[in-house]
């Protein structure tokens, strides 16, 4: 298991294969990372599908609204959705999108981000410095490598449950 420097600032999302860690960048994204810390404390990240996994680029999850329903028709819905909570504001810096990274999903707006995020399965050098990028994978990879693949996938994964390491 990889060592955890910041427990207050990494993030343990475990899947069907096992757990994937994440560690936060407070000073880069302070306020997407503090979402996501808020979200996962809920609860509301647990149970939510993987609801745009492209073979090659990204496997996009975070739909709280949405993307735990159990009914089809719901989980076709997810990625259209956020939380209660207000959108945030871009926190655009000079990290590359690379593969690992993990960055806020949004409309076309910048300021859109709210509860949705990917995971760079590749670098995506061309989403630099449009979407906030705030935590990488420190380990796990390999298994958000498997995630299956869709737009969404017939049959998705999901996020079983979403920790921050210091309340683990």
């Amino acid at each position: 298991m990889a060592e955890i420097k910041d427990p207050e600032n990494t993030i343990i999302i475990e899947l069907k294969d096992g757990p994937v860690t994440i560690a936060l960048l407070p000073d880069v994204a302070p306020k997407h990372v503090e979402r996501m810390k808020t979200l996962a404390r809920a609860g509301a990240y647990d149970n939510v599908v993987f609801h745009r996994v492209i073979d090659g680029f990204m496997a996009q999850t975070g739909d709280v609204s949405n993307g735990n329903a159990e009914k089809d028709f719901n989980i076709r819905l997810a990625g259209t959705g956020g939380s209660e909570h207000p959108d945030l504001p871009a926190e655009f810096s000079k990290l590359p999108h690379d593969r690992g990274t993990i960055g806020a999903a949004r409309s076309s707006s910048p300021n859109s981000a709210n509860s949705q995020f990917f995971i760079n399965f590749a670098d995506n050098h061309f989403l630099n410095g449009q979407y906030t990028v705030y935590g990488r994978v420190i380990e796990g990879m390999d298994l958000v490598d498997k995630i299956t693949r869709g737009e969404p996938p017939a049959n998705p994964d999901r996020m079983q449950s979403v920790k921050v390491a210091a309340d683990a």
